[in-house]
């Protein structure tokens, strides 16, 4: 298959994905941190472990940055995310609320962690993925919010 006949999401998933292992990658290799996005927006937050808050606030500014140029360089793609602010603040409030309770993301459990073959990442991505299936079959087929 040539890369024309890819369709542009899984494009787009591609570059995301080999973006956010660099990132974990470079991470690692040049401050000997594990990346996880969820941790480091805690500490920033939270004021834990004020060592590198500057690093923080750099790496989060790209995390937001980024994307923001992508969509100013090429446009935004098609999504189907809801309009419904009441149902993006409480999926926020509970992506926030699980990434706390399980002490690390998809950044930190399932692309550091699972790398590292470390039980306590794999049984979290398992448990959040899991979740995240059986939510968005509840939201879309059950009570037709997505």
């Amino acid at each position: 298959m040539a890369l024309s006949q890819i369709p542009q999401d899984w494009l787009f998933g591609l570059a995301g994905g080999l973006m956010i292992g660099a990132a974990a990658a470079l991470l690692l290799l040049f401050n000997a941190r594990i990346l996880g996005a969820s941790g480091i927006l805690g500490g920033l937050v939270d004021g834990a472990g004020q060592r590198g808050s500057g690093d923080k606030a750099t790496f989060l500014a790209g995390l937001i940055g980024a994307p923001a140029l992508a969509v100013a360089l090429f446009g935004a793609p098609a999504t189907h995310v809801s309009t419904d602010l009441p149902l993006l603040v409480g999926a926020g409030l509970l992506v926030g609320f699980g990434t706390r309770l399980a002490n690390g993301c998809t950044s930190g459990h399932g692309v550091c962690g699972m790398s590292r073959f470390s039980p306590r990442s794999i049984a979290a991505t398992l448990v959040y993925l899991a979740v995240g299936m059986i939510t968005f079959f509840v939201a879309r087929h059950m009570l037709g919010a997505i």
